[in-house]
């Protein structure tokens, strides 16, 4: 049998700044080299490399996903925010991605991120895809804090507000809680009826980058590479065949 298809749709390129070091033009033909048909870019908060992705991709063939991981304010700890991917299925999806990050950065902004607001969320979804951002997102965080009630409610809030659009979000990244966040997430999606879709993030391309890449975030978060107790978050390209 063939082997499955595969998407990369969690990938943050060098425009994310602070925690990515990915070049559009390479990764589009790493994902041309490794037989991918699709992939997405989702910097942090911002689409600054859309034009460019999007114009490179399709010179290669492969078809571009324009999306965002965008940070969504929690009130219960401001400097906590959730994550919540966006994917643009169509053109109205793009229209109010591009309105919504406009709003974020115009109306929302604290600390340096621009933040979406969970209201403004129902009377912008049409045109977009959802993911639940995994273990940094407002259902991913209630789970692994051992409160489902609160996952729960949030999802079913996220699903009827991206109607057939919203998924649940599953990363197995080799960070510690992997692999009991995805049960219970699991679990959660049988409970409600809802999808899943398997995401590995990218912020490198090859392992050879890591080290340049530990050094941007470093120097973004003014810590220093020889701190043993800096947290270590990164994720290369990787494929059916990678």
């Amino acid at each position: 049998m063939p082997a499955p298809a595969f998407v990369h749709l969690r990938l943050h390129s060098e425009f994310s700044v602070i925690d990515g070091v990915v070049r559009l033009d390479e990764v589009v033909k790493a994902a041309e080299a490794d037989g991918q048909g699709a992939l997405a870019l989702t910097d942090g908060a911002n689409m600054f490399g859309a034009v460019r992705f999007y114009k490179a991709a399709r010179a290669r063939g492969v078809k571009p996903i324009l999306g965002v991981d965008a940070w969504v304010t929690n009130d219960a700890d401001r400097d906590q925010p959730y994550r919540l991917l966006l994917l643009a299925a169509d053109r109205a999806g793009y229209l109010n991605l591009c309105a919504l990050l406009s709003r974020a950065w115009l109306e929302n902004p604290y600390r340096g991120r621009g933040e979406l607001r969970a209201e403004w969320l129902a009377r912008s979804s049409e045109g977009l895809i959802a993911l639940s951002g995994g273990p940094a997102g407002e259902v991913g965080v209630h789970l692994a804090g051992g409160r489902r009630e609160a996952a729960r409610s949030a999802a079913q809030r996220l699903a009827q507000c991206f109607s057939d659009r919203f998924y649940l979000e599953l990363q197995r990244a080799g960070r510690a809680g992997d692999a009991a966040l995805v049960k219970a997430t699991v679990a959660l999606a049988v409970e409600l009826d809802l999808p899943v879709v398997a995401t590995h993030p990218v912020q490198y391309l090859r392992p050879e980058d890591f080290r340049a890449h530990e050094a941007r975030v470093c120097i973004a978060e003014g810590e220093t590479l020889g701190d043993p107790r800096r947290p270590i978050g990164s994720f290369l390209f990787l494929g059916p065949t990678g």
